[in-house]
């Protein structure tokens, strides 16, 4: 973000329009606080995570590209929560966490997938990830615009709109992990993965209500089994990990029913 403003035929103040009289506005930049230059390394982190798994995958090497994009993941899940906890938010860490994801979780998995598989029909396999990237580019766009909009129904609820652009790129390698757990070469069918991709980029940016971890927040009565529930799942990605980021994909999809009607429910309380 620059500090400037437009005006309303789109035209930058200080642009050739501007007035010869009217004097440039100054712009005044902070530096970032030591506590700020937190939350956005690990941005950066993401970010490098996200697009070293181009890499791997020009490489052939998918199941390193596959887990790189998901280190972005837990990343991405970590630089907000770490900024609120030492109160270091700003414009430019949420400029930067958006820029990070579209390229992570949009482009870097779009990529990801055609090399892998959408290349065998290459016309129609790259509108198919064009399709994601650009979904995924419309999403982070409108959750910016929506930042500072007070009426948005299902943040007010507690749930999300729209798969959010980390799970989004986790729902889009679901056809690889089955394929690496199972070896069947029917997954990998570039007719099959275009559809769910385009499928998944539709739930991107989608009006739905998604769940949220306040939607899902477990009851006080049964968290211990839920921390029980996290050490047999964390161990499970240790032994079967295609087969358990398969079922993660599963378990949400099955959710995203549930969030429907429950939302419909609570709204019509309200």
């Amino acid at each position: 973000m620059n500090g400037l403003s437009d005006d309303p035929h789109g035209g930058s103040r200080l642009g050739p329009k501007a007035s010869e009289d009217e004097q440039p506005t100054q712009v005044h930049t902070r530096a970032l606080t030591l506590r700020a230059m937190i939350p956005n390394a690990i941005t950066a982190a993401a970010l490098g995570s996200g697009l070293t798994g181009i890499r791997f995958a020009i490489d052939a090497n998918w199941g390193a590209a596959v887990v790189a994009v998901i280190i972005a993941g837990l990343l991405d899940g970590l630089d907000g929560r770490i900024a609120r906890a030492l109160k270091a938010q700003s414009r430019f860490g949420a400029e930067l966490d958006s820029l990070a994801d579209s390229l992570s979780f949009g482009t870097a998995p779009a990529i990801i997938i055609f090399l892998w598989s959408l290349s065998a029909e290459p016309r129609i396999g790259w509108f198919a990830a064009l399709a994601f990237a650009i979904c995924c580019a419309l999403r982070l766009a409108r959750f910016n615009a929506q930042i500072d909009v007070s009426d948005q129904p299902h943040k007010s609820l507690g749930f999300l709109t729209g798969v959010p652009a980390p799970l989004g790129a986790g729902l889009a390698f679901a056809p690889f992990y089955l394929w690496m757990a199972t070896g069947l070469d029917e997954l990998r069918n570039p007719i099959f993965v275009g559809v769910w991709l385009v499928a998944i980029a539709l739930l991107m940016i989608s009006n739905m209500a998604t769940p949220s971890w306040t939607s899902i927040r477990p009851r006080r009565g049964i968290r211990l089994e839920v921390l029980a529930l996290v050490g047999l799942l964390f161990a499970a990605l240790l032994v079967e990990p295609w087969w358990t980021l398969s079922a993660i994909c599963a378990g949400y999809l099955l959710l995203l029913p549930y969030t429907l009607f429950r939302y419909a429910r609570i709204k019509r309380r309200g």
